[in-house]
């Protein structure tokens, strides 16, 4: 009985459901492979020759060979009891063992450095093909001490045998250098009297290559595919004529995919760049504004914009600038960019000037020291070269040190006071990007002196990861949480005045806010890595205080719209992937006979 073949026309239907699937191209290509060994790919023809008879042959073909003495005298395999799946009238399943005239893992070679011959590696063995250029060196002389079948052939299989990402690729090799050899972590697969394209498709599909390669990343040791379980593998066998249709399909179909892919891959392109550039037209707004005014006359700043733009922004733009996940990153950052440089929310000429909070946070700073309740600090100096071009009516562009009690850090040497409980321990893995994790924090018995007190948190302070991975993090304790200290991994930022610590935060969060120059001070130069100086000199832009209130409140409710759209597109994601799955399940159903007849 025949079976229905899938088209490329079917194919592309299909495809054209799942589409926006996050892995659509790469599934469906896996799909095609086990369509194909599954014989759901072409149709069948009675009159091809059974399975079991090209066996028969291979099998009187492999005796004649040992006895010429040109191969090994065959192994008798065991059958296969327990099938993946039931195969087509015809079809048969056996063993890779008994259609291969050769299965060998590769020799450990006697590398050179030159005058050599190249050697294949698991490196070698890539999807795309077979790539020599990375290729070791063998000595000539431990080459001419190969037996002549290690030398590769035409239409040899190379299957890697070891290595977490390259085990279990298999490619098929074309007109091979004289005298080239494998080393021991690839297996060598030639085939006797069936396709070896087909071999390699089966090699290919979710059967062989997917068990694989989940379990060498699953297991903790290394894995590898010995000879023996590769002669051992099981294959679904088709009759030849049928194996020759379906790789021809098979490179039809996954021909077709490769453009899909391509694309997709440049309407991707064409809409990431579409996203930047809106998002960067959006940061730019204000200016261009500001520069109408003064082709006007009026000075910068002398009134207030319009407050439509940020709802325009809030309930409009969002949606149409993102279509994927990743996205949301770029635009909560264009959201903090817009927020440090006023573009966020309308600005009022009847708010308190920056200024007068700089004298107020002076005159703070004057009383405590003269109380002796906080330790001169080094004045901050801003570096000129980031000095900020241009700013709203009111603000004013200063060192973050002058809006600070005192900058430090944790001491070191802390490990010895770790405890099972007691105050808490706030360690640079607590700190993520813009957010303070307190649910794993570590326990210490500090000790009594005053260097225990020096790092002692409250409310409102700003921390900043200073080395290690996270460099440069920032987040702020938004709630008193008892005794809690830092570690020497976190620089420990006191805003003098308490209601401008969100408002700090932001600027150690946007680009155009401070956090540029700090990531550049940080890998300025060697080991990624803070000194307390880069925060104190860090420049950043300062705001009258009631417009920081109302620009972090913006800010609040535009990355809770954030979430709300990351969500949405996530949760869109898995729907789709689901019904790629279930596409691709019903396409593996068996056809009915209604179906194929109203088919034909």
């Amino acid at each position: 009985m025949t079976q229905l073949s899938f088209s490329a026309g079917r194919l592309l239907a299909l495809y054209e459901k799942v589409a926006e699937a996050p892995d659509a191209v790469s599934r469906l290509r896996r799909f095609v492979l086990d369509l194909g060994v599954r014989g759901k790919l072409v149709e069948q023809d009675p009159a091809d020759e059974p399975a079991v008879e090209l066996l028969k042959r291979i099998a009187a073909e492999k005796v004649r060979l040992a006895k010429a003495g040109e191969i090994m005298k065959p192994k008798p395999l065991e059958p296969v009891e327990e099938p993946l799946f039931v195969v087509p009238m015809g079809w048969i399943w056996t063993r890779l063992g008994n259609i291969a005239a050769y299965i060998q893992r590769g020799k450990s070679p006697k590398y050179t450095a030159a005058d050599g011959a190249p050697v294949i590696s698991q490196k070698c063995v890539q999807w795309a093909g077979l790539d020599l250029t990375v290729a070791k060196q063998v000595t000539l002389d431990s080459l001419a001490k190969y037996e002549p079948i290690r030398f590769l052939r035409e239409n040899d299989l190379l299957w890697n045998s070891t290595g977490t990402g390259t085990i279990g690729r298999v490619i098929r090799l074309f007109e091979p250098p004289d005298k080239l050899v494998c080393d021991s972590h690839v297996t060598v697969v030639r085939c006797l009297g069936v396709d070896p394209e087909y071999v390699r498709t089966w090699l290919r599909t979710d059967h062989v290559y997917g068990v694989i390669e989940e379990r060498a990343a699953g297991s903790t040791n290394q894995v590898e595919l010995t000879s023996q379980m590769a002669n051992n593998q099981p294959v679904p066998l088709p009759p030849l004529a049928e194996q020759r249709r379906i790789v021809a399909k098979v490179e039809e179909l996954m021909a077709l995919l490769a453009r899909l892919e391509a694309a997709r891959d440049q309407r991707e392109a064409t809409r990431d760049r579409l996203t930047a550039a809106s998002l960067a037209r959006l940061t730019a707004m204000k200016a261009r504004a500001e520069q109408e005014k003064g082709k006007a006359g009026l000075p910068a700043g002398s009134e207030p914009h319009d407050d439509a733009f940020p709802a325009r922004f809030a309930l409009d733009a969002l949606p149409a600038l993102t279509a994927r996940p990743d996205q949301i990153g770029q635009l909560r950052q264009t959201i903090l960019n817009l927020a440090v440089r006023g573009k966020l929310v309308k600005q009022d000429p009847t708010d308190e000037p920056a200024s007068e909070l700089l004298k107020r946070v002076a005159a703070e700073k004057a009383r405590l020291l003269k109380a002796k309740m906080v330790l001169r600090q080094k004045a901050p100096s801003s570096d000129p070269d980031y000095a900020i071009a241009t700013l709203p009516s009111g603000w004013k562009g200063i060192a973050l040190g002058d809006l600070l009690n005192f900058v430090t850090s944790g001491s070191r040497g802390w490990s010895e006071y770790y405890a099972d409980s007691g105050p808490f321990f706030i360690r640079a893995q607590n700190i993520r990007f813009g957010q303070l994790l307190l649910d794993n924090l570590a326990h210490v018995q500090p000790p009594s002196n005053s260097e225990g007190s020096r790092t002692q948190v409250a409310k409102g302070d700003v921390l900043i990861v200073i080395t290690g991975a996270g460099v440069t993090n920032p987040a702020i304790l938004e709630r008193e949480i008892g005794e809690a200290y830092v570690s020497q991994h976190v620089g420990l930022a006191r805003p003098t005045d308490p209601k401008i610590s969100w408002w700090l935060l932001l600027c150690l969060m946007a680009d155009h806010g401070g956090r540029f120059e700090l990531v550049e001070r940080a890998y300025g130069a060697g080991r990624p890595g803070l000194n307390l100086d880069n925060i104190r000199s860090l420049t950043i832009p300062l705001p009258p205080l009631a417009e920081q209130h109302r620009i972090v409140a913006k800010v609040d409710a535009l990355m809770a719209l954030c979430d709300r759209l990351e969500a949405a597109l996530t949760i869109a994601d898995t729907t789709r992937a689901r019904l790629l799955e279930a596409l691709l399940h019903e396409a593996l159903a068996p056809v009915s006979t209604a179906e194929r007849e109203a088919a034909e």
